[in-house]
């Protein structure tokens, strides 16, 4: 049996992103990110695009986070986030675990 190794962290940084209806870097590639949570305060929807690139509100997005919702980033993932919001009002609150 293979033992299983547990990966912590004592850094969190947190910075907002204004919305925007604009594709807009959420957050850069980080090798250290170990987890990342994203909460949308805007009344419009948020785009979000893992991978980077370019985020739109129709087809090129990875989750569509309505008004006041949270996401959690998946587990390991350490590439580049953007968004796009339908509207202007309010911002994206993001916490990053390193």
């Amino acid at each position: 049996m293979s033992e299983v190794t547990l990966r912590t962290c004592a850094n969190a940084t947190v910075t907002s992103v204004a919305s925007t209806a604009s594709s807009k870097a959420i957050l850069a590639a980080n090798l250290l990110r170990r987890g990342a949570s994203i909460q949308n305060t805007s009344t419009d929807v948020l785009y979000l695009l893992l991978g980077g690139g370019t985020a739109d509100t129709t087809v090129t997005h990875t989750v569509r986070l309505a008004s006041n919702a949270y996401y959690e980033v998946p587990f390991g993932f350490t590439g580049a986030i953007t968004g796009i919001s339908s509207g202007t009002n309010g911002a994206a609150n993001i916490t990053e675990f390193t």
